[in-house]
């Protein structure tokens, strides 16, 4: 049989933290009519140091940075009281504040709540071809050709750890030109082809590199560069931050990273057991077992001088892969796991 609604029956009201839909209503036309008052574009000449450094000061129209609706507290106090909030600056004692420059403490017989909250700045995505002191995973990384013959630069994957010493991890192409360097050749930060100086540049010293072969199959392109002090590196990857331990990659898995030459980019596994052939300077390199990736948002997951990022799960930080390889439309990468015990190393 089917269900008829009653005529007669009402509709439940539409709450926002407890009130009708009719309240809510009040409380944004409050929030609007304080927004249009004090939330102005800056005069013409507002230079772009005085918006990102502002003159502390309790005019409403210098101090106040956002208006909002939001929970009212009483000295740290949560109410359950929901208010119309004014996001401030600096949030002045009373006695510090001029009477023009008082803020109603209601509006429209609605309570208003000042909230400290600083200086609103945009969070800039970090250039990774830049210098970092400390080094960071993400950035630019590249040894020096001996023979002066060209200039190179890769990228920084991760902070490994053996016997209390901390190295760079990269991949063997970034770090020992592939299997061409000896123990001990310097390693800089920034790569020599982003600006880096071999005279004050050196961060870190070739110590492993898994050779690659051009007969049977690979499993790695990795090595790993012992950090000239611990100090020198640091383990979280630019924008992204620490990883979180390890995982395997799966499948359909969203993963990201940050490299050299793209920066931060998203991604899909799309395979972990592909067999692969990769053109080297030496020559054909077969690979098993490697995962697949491909971008999202219609922009390709790496590009050349993205070799040796640090690949890792969106939503939990867990490192899967390290990235050696691609196409315009795919990106190859190590199972980090293979890439760990290759080296006997664990992650920072």
């Amino acid at each position: 049989m089917a269900t008829k609604k009653s005529s007669s029956a009402r509709k439940t009201a539409v709450t926002v933290f407890g009130i009708s839909s009719g309240d809510a209503s009040r409380y944004r036309a409050a929030k609007q009519n304080l927004s249009n008052k004090y939330l102005k574009p800056a005069a013409a000449g507002v230079t772009a140091l005085a918006a990102l450094n502002p003159i502390a000061s309790s005019k409403p129209q210098q101090n106040i940075v956002g208006i909002g609706i939001g929970e009212k507290e009483s000295k740290g106090i949560a109410t359950g009281l929901l208010a119309v909030k004014v996001l401030v600056r600096v949030k002045y004692a009373d006695d510090q504040i001029p009477d023009a420059d008082r803020l109603p403490a209601t509006i429209n017989g609605l309570p208003v709540d000042v909230e400290q909250v600083g200086t609103f700045r945009r969070f800039a995505m970090p250039n990774p071809r830049n210098k970092f002191r400390p080094a960071q995973p993400g950035c630019s990384v590249g040894f020096q050709d001996p023979h002066n013959q060209f200039t190179m630069a890769g990228t920084f994957g991760a902070v490994v750890r053996r016997g209390g010493k901390s190295f760079v991890l990269s991949n063997n192409h970034v770090l020992a030109d592939e299997n061409k360097l000896p123990i001990g050749s310097p390693i800089f930060q920034r790569g020599l082809l982003d600006g880096g100086n071999p005279a004050t540049d050196r961060i870190a010293s070739l110590t492993q590199f898994i050779p690659l072969n051009t007969v049977g199959k690979n499993k790695v392109d990795c090595a790993i560069a012992q950090a000239t002090n611990n100090s020198i590196v640091k383990k979280d990857v630019l924008f992204i931050g620490p990883p979180n331990g390890s995982a395997p990659a799966a499948i359909d898995m969203q993963v990201h990273k940050f490299g050299r030459t793209t920066g931060y980019r998203t991604g899909r596994v799309t395979s972990i057991e592909t067999d692969v052939t990769v053109g080297y300077e030496m020559g054909n390199v077969t690979f098993e077992n490697q995962i697949l990736i491909v971008g999202r948002n219609g922009q390709p997951f790496s590009a050349a001088g993205d070799s040796g990022s640090l690949i890792l799960e969106r939503g939990t930080n867990r490192a899967v892969g390290l990235l050696f390889a691609g196409s315009t439309s795919h990106t190859i990468a190590n199972h980090i796991g293979d890439v760990l015990a290759a080296l006997g190393v664990t992650l920072a």
